[in-house]
């Protein structure tokens, strides 16, 4: 059994206010539609976000606003994750209600599409935590690889939606 520390649960300003933010930008070559199909897709997470071990959906189809998923990740940190945004082809997001460790405070992540034409759009990824204990003195160490990482990651991300395109 998992241990589960709960954390406390934000809304969308937390994108705006949280201690530390990291993040990324990228243009990808196909559809909203096909990005919002990977996001859906619990085997595509670890491919490109490489903390990422598994996910699992814990709500059934249509994902919505609520819905809730587990996200398991290296060092034996596990996300409860609940949906604070989501509107299909275009913005998602969530944040962990709980974590089997007690050094987060706040977690969340947003994912905003933007359509450039029908087979590109523009993926912006915001990480937003506020740690706690022993966190709070490591993460600002780590920031600046933190800032690099969810760079490397997104492309990464892009590179795996693209390489799904029929050209």
């Amino acid at each position: 059994m998992v241990a589960k520390y709960p954390c406390k649960t934000v809304d969308m300003t937390f994108f705006d206010t949280a201690p530390f933010r990291y993040v990324a930008e990228v243009e990808v070559k196909v559809s909203a539609a096909d990005v919002f199909a990977s996001f859906e897709n619990a085997d595509d997470w670890p491919r490109w976000a490489m903390p990422i071990q598994k996910v699992e959906w814990t709500a059934p189809k249509p994902f919505g606003i609520g819905t809730t998923r587990t996200v398991s990740m290296i060092g034996g940190l596990v996300g409860y994750e609940e949906f604070i945004a989501w509107e299909r082809g275009r913005e998602m997001a969530f944040c962990f209600t709980h974590g089997s460790k007690d050094n987060i405070e706040s977690f969340a992540e947003r994912y905003e599409v933007d359509a450039i034409s029908e087979q590109c759009c523009r993926v912006r990824w915001t990480m937003a935590m506020k740690p706690k204990g022993f966190s709070k003195y490591f993460l600002p160490v780590f920031s600046p690889a933190m800032h690099l990482g969810v760079k490397v990651m997104l492309r990464k991300f892009a590179r795996l939606v693209e390489g799904r395109r029929c050209f």
